[in-house]
């Protein structure tokens, strides 16, 4: 009688009691089949490479980019300075377009080399 009694009080948290094994019962919702899960893990490191791989070629164009900017930058700096008055003068032979073509010696800077 004392078992039964004890049974009976005990009844209650049995139906509280969870499966051992939840995580890996298909029956549960939620449940992820392990091929599937490798199949994204496997997904998602690749699409961790291959991020990192653009990141890589975007930094590498940035720099390209930056240093035929910087290149022409100096390029053009220098032009300025060559252009700088006390240059050689040197005769000009058709007076450009502001003296209409014709020859009336004027002279153009050129830099010194």
């Amino acid at each position: 009688m004392k078992r039964l009694l004890l049974l009976a009080a005990l009844l209650p948290f049995t139906v509280l009691a969870q499966p051992l094994n939840v995580t890996n019962n298909p029956n549960q919702p939620g449940y992820i089949i392990p091929s599937q899960q490798r199949m994204q893990n496997q997904m998602q490191s690749q699409q961790i490479q291959q991020q990192g791989m653009l990141n890589q070629q975007v930094q590498n164009q940035s720099q390209m980019q930056q240093q035929r900017l910087q290149s022409q930058l100096n390029n053009n700096q220098q032009r300025v300075i060559d252009l700088q008055p006390g240059q050689q003068m040197l005769p000009n032979s058709n007076g450009g377009m502001l003296n209409g073509g014709g020859s009336s010696g004027q002279q153009h800077m050129l830099p010194q080399n």
